[in-house]
Formats: C-alpha cells, sequence, structure tokens
C-alpha cells in the first residue's frame, strides 16, 4: 500500500545499476587533460591538484583518493563507482556523472555547478558546501549522507530523492522540481528557495517545521 502510495504522488528515481569489469590498478602518474581512463582502479592515491580536464572515467573505481583543488572540469564519469574519497575545494564544474555511486564521501566545497547527474547514488559520507548551481539532476537519490548548505540554485531536480539524510541550510533559489521526495529527509533544513518547492513532496511533520519559513516567505507575521 505504501509503495503504491508514493506510486500516485511522486515519480521514483531510476537508481543506478554499476557492475565494474575486473579493474586494472592504475600504474601511477598525473592525470591528464582529457584523459581516457577504462576498467582502472585508483586506490589509495593523493590527486591533490592534480588536473584532469575533460576527462573520461568509464568503468572506473577511485577508492580513499585524495581530490582536495583536483581540476575535473567537463570530466565525465560513467558506469564508475567513487568510494571513501576526500578533498576540499575540487573542481567538477561541468562534469557529466551517469550511473555514478559516490559512497562514503568526505568534501568541501566541491564545485559541480552546471553539472549534468543522471542515475547516480550519494550514499553516506558528508559534503559541506556543495555547489550544484545550474546543474541538472535526473533519478538522482541522496542516501543516509549530510548535506550541509547545499546550493542547488536555478539547478533542474526531476526524480530526485532525499532517503535519511540531512538537508542543512539548502538554497533552492529559482531551482525547478519535477518528482522530487523530501519526505524520508531525516532533517530538512531550507535556508533560502521555498518558494521553488513546487514540484517536491513533502510530509506532514516537515511542513511543520517548514512553517516558519514559509510565513516569512509570504510576509506573514505570526502572533499570539
Amino acid at each position: 500500500m505504501v509503495r503504491n502510495e508514493r506510486a500516485r504522488t511522486v515519480k521514483a528515481a531510476r537508481r543506478p545499476e554499476v557492475r565494474l569489469p575486473e579493474l586494472a590498478a592504475w600504474p601511477g602518474g598525473e592525470l591528464e587533460p582529457d584523459g581516457d581512463y577504462d576498467g582502472l582502479e585508483f586506490a589509495d592515491l593523493d590527486l591533490v591538484g592534480q588536473e584532469g580536464v575533460g576527462a573520461r572515467f568509464m568503468d572506473c573505481a577511485l577508492r580513499r583518493c585524495a581530490l582536495d583543488e583536483a581540476g575535473l572540469t567537463k570530466a565525465r564519469f560513467l558506469d564508475s563507482v567513487l568510494e571513501g574519497v576526500r578533498g576540499v575545494g575540487t573542481d567538477l564544474s561541468g562534469a557529466s556523472l551517469r550511473d555514478v555511486e559516490l559512497v562514503e564521501a568526505r568534501l568541501g566545497g566541491i564545485q559541480l555547478h552546471g553539472a549534468v547527474l543522471e542515475r547516480v547514488v550519494v550514499r553516506g559520507g558528508k559534503i559541506d558546501y556543495l555547489n550544484l548551481r545550474g546543474a541538472r539532476l535526473k533519478d538522482v537519490v541522496f542516501e543516509g549522507c549530510v548535506l550541509i548548505e547545499p546550493d542547488f540554485g536555478g539547478a533542474v531536480l526531476e526524480r530526485v530523492e532525499f532517503r535519511e539524510c540531512t538537508l542543512r541550510g539548502a538554497d533552492f533559489s529559482g531551482a525547478r522540481m519535477t518528482d522530487v521526495d523530501l519526505r524520508e529527509a531525516t532533517e530538512l533544513g531550507i535556508a533560502r528557495g521555498v518558494d521553488a518547492l513546487s514540484g517536491a513532496v513533502i510530509s506532514p511533520s516537515q511542513l511543520f517545521d517548514l512553517a516558519p519559513v514559509l510565513a516569512a516567505q509570504l510576509g506573514l507575521r505570526v502572533v499570539p
């Protein structure tokens, strides 16, 4: 019955089905702009400050790598897993992520503005100041993760789910939403853009929690 009710109210996101082949270990060296990486495992590597602008990663796994200030503008990640990656200031602006699992990441100030995310799961971990301004998200699931002050300003979200995750100080200003499910977020904190929630679904308790923000948006004064 719960599943049928969900189907009537919001379309569920299509999750990625990543099945990695047997991977070869990355032989080392520097990432290269427009590099082509296929069927490789990058494990426990220091990729701090490396430049992989426009690089293509297909059927790859990045595990426990340091990505501080890495330049991955317009990179493409296809059918890949990023597990336990960490870093501050990673630049993935304009990147494309399709059929990707991002697991237990610890990231801060990651730039994904203008990026395209399709069939992506962000599971566990903590991301501070995630910049998704102007990005396009389709079939994306945030699951069991902590998002501190994420910026979805001007983004397009279609079939996006927030499941058992913390959403604190979010900015949805100018976002456009279709079938966005916020009901299972354990914490729903919206700093700006509450007027952009048309196309999203929330729970009755979340509506109560958002009442002060909604009242402020409408210019209402609540006087006892």
